[in-house]
């Protein structure tokens, strides 16, 4: 299984417009960050998670062929907002996207027009699915257990896919759930900054600690806003060898 990190950056992204911080005047391209998104791939399928604004730029210097499936963690526009862009890809035929009921229900506000009756030509060709917590399904030959976590009050979904797992806005984890991931051996998880509690969102520290709670054996910080530090120095004085800053475009082979 490849797995292809496209974006490791918060809402806003890095550089964040307008700010003059050390890490937004970076010249280094490890320090620039678009909006969340892997690519899980094998030979025969090909899943994208989430699908945020910056999809179009994040998928151009990747092979163009059928997207197989599309996993959506929570209905906020930093995570869906490059729907739109999927339209090259219904070449191959209709997207199925998957998305829990709250997720389902945004993107029926945000896209109506996807999903009318008459539908405007040209819009993009959408299979829209329902998930939920706890209950596996196979795309192609990926077998995939979503899980809940809760974006400070708002429930949303991870992504168990065998032995890896992806997680992202996480600010907390009910017990039950979080025994689904014993055995993870490959973690991708959200880590906003070092310090200053955000209401919807764990920090560095509350990321380490559940990565050792699950036995994780390599993990990889993503969602990762301008105040977490310069990339470089980051993973080579603040953090464990085993557990480190993603980058765009790293590419993780499991």
């Amino acid at each position: 299984m490849k797995i292809t990190i496209l974006g490791t950056g918060t809402s806003c992204g890095v550089p964040v417009l307008g700010c003059q911080c050390e890490v937004c005047r970076s010249g280094d391209p490890l320090d620039h960050r678009l909006r969340c998104s892997i690519l899980v791939e094998t030979e025969q399928t090909r899943i994208l998670v989430d699908i945020g604004p910056d999809f179009r730029l994040q998928m151009m210097p990747q092979p163009f062929r059928r997207i197989d499936a599309i996993l959506i963690t929570h209905a906020h526009y930093d995570h869906m907002g490059g729907m739109d862009d999927i339209r090259p890809y219904c070449q191959f035929g209709d997207v199925n996207v998957y998305a829990d009921r709250l997720a389902r229900q945004g993107m029926l506000q945000m896209l109506p027009y996807c999903f009318e009756a008459n539908r405007y030509p040209g819009v993009p060709a959408i299979g829209l699915h329902e998930i939920s917590a706890g209950h596996a399904f196979r795309i192609g030959d990926v077998d995939i257990l979503p899980v809940e976590v809760m974006h400070g009050k708002m429930p949303i979904l991870g992504y168990r896919f065998g032995c890896f797992t992806y997680i992202t806005d996480m600010k907390t984890i009910a017990l039950d759930q979080e025994q689904l991931l014993r055995g993870t051996e490959i973690l991708i998880v959200n880590a906003l900054r070092f310090d200053r509690p955000h209401h919807s969102h764990q920090l560095v520290d509350d990321a380490i600690s559940f990565a050792r709670r699950i036995g994780a054996r390599q993990t990889w910080l993503t969602h990762l806003c301008h105040d977490v530090g310069l990339h470089r120095e980051v993973n080579m004085h603040r953090l464990p060898h085993d557990i480190q800053l993603a980058y765009d475009n790293q590419i993780i082979f499991i």
